[in-house]
């Protein structure tokens, strides 16, 4: 080329341009959509930062392989806090890069920062490193990354499996030591994500559910909102952020427990007790009712409508510290076994919910045991 025709070349003909997966699209055959990055491009802060963020998650990856000591994405962010700005950029470049490569997260050698828990004495883990986590019924303990676990063991006895949203919950089901309680058909392991579950979660919850026979439920018991939904959608059918890892992540049989807005007039609660509904749970009921490409339960879709129609929502903890009178009518509608006497229930301010998880998971389990025992 002479210098005077590549004097002619405009500014746009010099580029650079990468593909990466957009976790977020998908085509028809369920494979990621592409995004492209490019340089230059018009913007106000810099068209090359996005390639220095990108290939600033490279190089440390790239170190953390050779050295073998993995790096959390927290690890990354302050490796050079000035470039990425916020935590979500790195999120965000991590997860593109392991689906670009169609590569699971563990095989960039990078992890997120463990925040589930897990309670019940009849679940031991066992750690590459040869130590083993043995969980107790009275406090949760923290779930670790799935590529350290070895194994788990269970233990015979145990009868049910229940994931819970929030963590304010899950503590207050530890101390009260759900797990043993001597109202339900067995022992219990108890499991939170803290809201929207980690990986390390979601892979316990799948290892849990692909190993443990028909006869012990895995149930969820989260708030009776859209966002709610939401989190045990991730649970059951995993992420649009993640759908390159969902076939490993998802646990399919996960049931619903609870709690329903719609059941909980019967229960004594009147609908002044509930919280109304705001536009951002207007807007995700309907993304979830749209969007889905997986069919959602029946009971799902009810329970969304019902929210839209009466403008209510409830959460958890609108079954604690109620009044007596609503643990009256619970009584009344013939929900429980009798194993809880009035005297316990009237004074206990968690009486309600207890009732409520104990009528339910022996249910459950009533259900997944005649299952089993037909087929």
């Amino acid at each position: 080329m002479s210098e005077t025709s590549e004097r002619q070349l405009s500014r746009a003909d010099y580029k650079i341009e990468l593909t990466l997966a957009d976790r977020r699209k998908e085509d028809i055959d369920g494979i990621c959509g592409t995004k492209v990055l490019r340089y230059p491009k018009k913007c106000n802060t810099g068209s090359a930062k996005g390639f220095a963020q990108l290939f600033k998650v490279l190089d440390l990856a790239h170190e953390a392989k050779l050295s073998g000591v993995p790096m959390t994405k927290r690890d990354i962010y302050y490796r050079d806090v000035s470039l990425f700005k916020t935590q979500k950029v790195v999120d965000s470049l991590v997860d593109d890069i392991a689906a670009t490569f169609m590569l699971e997260r563990s095989d960039l050698n990078i992890r997120s920062s463990s925040k589930g828990l897990i309670c019940g004495s009849g679940l031991s883990i066992t750690l590459l490193s040869g130590e083993v986590i043995c969980c107790n019924d009275t406090e949760g303990s923290l779930i670790p990354a799935g590529e350290d676990v070895e194994a788990f063991s269970v233990d015979d006895t145990v009868a049910w499996v229940l994931l819970v949203e929030k963590e304010a919950v899950f503590q207050t089901l530890c101390r009260l030591q759900i797990c043993t309680n001597k109202s339900l058909p067995g022992p219990g392991i108890l499991i939170t994500g803290k809201g929207y579950p980690d990986v390390a979660t979601r892979h316990i919850v799948k290892s849990l559910s692909d190993a443990l026979p028909r006869r012990i439920p895995v149930m969820a018991l989260v708030d009776g909102d859209p966002y709610g939904l939401d989190i045990l959608s991730v649970y059951k059918y995993g992420s649009r952020g993640m759908q390159h890892e969902n076939d490993k992540l998802a646990a399919r049989r996960i049931k619903w427990l609870g709690i329903w807005a719609s059941e909980l007039e019967r229960l004594g609660i009147k609908k002044d007790d509930l919280l109304p509904i705001t536009l951002h749970d207007q807007k995700k009921a309907y993304s979830i009712l749209r969007h889905r490409n997986t069919p959602l339960p029946r009971r799902w879709i009810k329970e969304l409508q019902h929210m839209l129609h009466s403008r209510r929502k409830a959460e958890i903890e609108v079954l604690s510290g109620m009044r007596s009178e609503a643990i009256g009518i619970f009584e009344q509608n013939n929900i429980l076994d009798g194993s809880v006497t009035p005297q316990e229930t009237t004074y206990n301010p968690h009486g309600l919910l207890i009732q409520y998880l104990t009528s339910k998971i022996s249910d459950c389990v009533a259900s997944a045991s005649s299952h089993k025992t037909e087929s």
